[in-house]
């Protein structure tokens, strides 16, 4: 008796790895074995830079925020300090913004800290 093979299922999981690997350059695009080592890594290096990303705009805005605070004589800490202690709720994200795009309510802000 011939052995059963599931080609139907094999062939869907080539072909679902073959269309991730789309736009790839040389072999990496079309040959399975290069195709598939390439995917896998492409996708470890997402999910990774998923995270990384968290941490690198994090620090934009802390950058950001002590740029603001340092030019209405404050350091970062200091600043932040101040904001905790009047309860004053702004994320990071809005002070940067703010810090960056609205100079004016920036300084409000850093106003009420003083």
């Amino acid at each position: 008796m011939p052995r059963s093979v599931n080609s139907v299922a094999s062939r869907a999981r080539r072909k679902r790895v073959m269309e991730l690997a789309k736009g790839y350059f040389g072999r990496r695009k079309n040959v399975w074995t290069v195709a598939k080592n390439a995917v896998e890594k492409g996708l470890v290096y997402a999910y990774r830079d998923r995270k990384a990303k968290k941490r690198d705009f994090r620090t934009l805005w802390i950058a950001r925020i002590n740029a603001g605070a340092r030019l209405h004589g404050m350091s970062y800490s200091e600043f932040m300090g101040k904001m905790k202690k009047a309860g004053i709720d702004l994320n990071r994200k809005v002070l940067a913004d703010l810090a960056m795009n609205h100079p004016l309510a920036f300084e409000a802000v850093a106003k009420k800290l003083n």
